[in-house]
């Protein structure tokens, strides 16, 4: 299998990359990103349309604008794609969602297979215990742009799902003076130093709390689910799917 990654000299891509050099089955023919140091063995084009080697697959961890660049390549030379970058906004989902309609798509807001499984639990509990407040606390490096992170809102959607979508995401307490929406589901993020990635859910009832937690302590957890989606994704035919239908093999 031969993979393209794209956003290649970030710390993710070269996780991807450090993954791939230990599995057999995968060749890497380059990556893309905005600047081509001439540090690698590999190439890197600054161009998707100067790609010299067609790859069977694209695995993205990239910035959104960078994610649209590399689908319209992909589109054009019907190649599958694994988009693992965050931050993406409405109008660029839309997108996505309309190219999916000519290749397939993988898209996660986190590759840990883990994680994937926890939004699974929480959305069960949410069900089970009604009547507690919900609250997301996530912790990340103080690199990260996008805030809550991709995987606060993917948690918090599933939990949604079971509540029937009647729930209301709470962002910013700053400027509000009145007493917790119990249909909320309240937000915290905290950014600093190298934390990889920890994601907290707690059930806040009257007398006790239940918390679900994922740390990350190493960023090889998403390269690695990630490696396992583009497998997953490139038999596939055209259309969206996520780490639901990978752990279901749908």
């Amino acid at each position: 299998m031969k993979v393209l990654i794209n956003g290649i000299n970030g710390k993710m891509g070269q996780e991807v990359v450090n993954a791939i050099s230990s599995d057999n089955d995968i060749i890497l023919v380059g990556g893309v990103d905005k600047e081509n140091t001439g540090k690698y063995t590999y190439p890197v084009y600054t161009n998707p349309d100067d790609i010299e080697e067609k790859p069977d697959v694209i695995i993205d961890f990239s910035v959104p604008i960078a994610t649209l660049n590399i689908l319209k390549y992909a589109k054009k030379n019907h190649i599958p794609v694994v988009i693992a970058t965050t931050g993406i906004k409405d109008d660029q989902e839309k997108e996505i969602e309309e190219t999916s309609k000519e290749i397939p798509i993988f898209k996660s807001a986190n590759m840990a297979y883990d994680i994937n499984l926890m939004a699974k639990i929480v959305a069960i509990l949410a069900k089970e215990l009604p009547d507690t407040d919900i609250e997301i606390v996530e912790a990340h490096h103080n690199r990260k742009i996008d805030s809550p992170s991709g995987t606060a809102l993917l948690l918090a959607d599933k939990i949604n799902e079971a509540k029937d979508n009647k729930m209301i995401y709470e962002f910013d307490r700053h400027n509000k003076h009145e007493k917790r929406n119990k249909l909320e589901i309240g937000f915290s993020s905290i950014r600093g130093g190298n934390i990889v990635g920890e994601h907290s859910v707690m059930f806040i009832g009257e007398n006790d709390t239940l918390e679900i937690k994922h740390t990350s302590y190493s960023r090889t957890v998403f390269a690695n689910g990630a490696i396992m989606a583009a497998k997953y994704i490139i038999t596939k035919t055209n259309g969206m799917y996520n780490m639901d239908d990978l752990i279901n093999k749908k």
